[in-house]
């Protein structure tokens, strides 16, 4: 059996987590969603189109975040610096804000309340390895890691991040 590497600065299970959690998610919301509908009931006063629309925006912010924090997965370990410019300018996570949109789309399109649980759980577990990630950070690049995290939002763009970079 194949060993899991742990990549450097991530959570040694957050690669293994993540894919427990996605099995366990897809899984849920297929069986709830198409077959015992045990808890889509919300699904009935809310129209098929105005869920798809909802899914079909979150799906699309979903994808855009996933590509804008590429860069990281491709550099990984040999970046010299912090990533602060594109979507890592508003939030500090835009990888993992990019799999919670993914998993707030599906939900959306058919209501199910178990999966809408599950996203809570799947929510906990990335801010906990976010976290994780962020100390490693901070311990690598000290100061202006410290100042970027007081400007940049976690999970939701702050006013301040939209403001141009000064060129000091």
């Amino acid at each position: 059996m194949a060993e899991l590497k742990q990549k450097k600065g991530e959570h040694p299970f957050g690669d293994a987590g993540q894919l427990i959690l996605l099995v366990l998610f897809l899984v849920a919301w297929v069986v709830d969603s198409f077959f015992l509908k045990f808890s889509t009931f919300p699904a009935a006063r809310v129209p098929l189109l105005l869920r798809l629309v909802l899914a079909g925006v979150t799906l699309v912010a979903s994808a855009m975040l996933a590509k804008a924090g590429h860069p990281v997965i491709e550099h990984g370990g040999g970046q010299k610096g912090l990533m602060m410019t594109g979507a890592f300018r508003h939030v500090r996570h835009p990888l993992y804000l990019g799999c919670m949109l993914f998993y707030l789309g599906l939900v959306l399109s058919t209501f199910s309340l178990i999966t809408l649980g599950l996203l809570v759980v799947i929510a906990i577990f990335y801010d906990y390895i976010a976290g994780y990630e962020e100390r490693l950070l901070e311990q690598r690049f000290g100061e202006d890691y410290r100042g970027y995290r007081a400007r940049t939002g976690k999970w939701f763009p702050q006013a301040r991040s939209f403001a141009p970079v000064s060129r000091e």
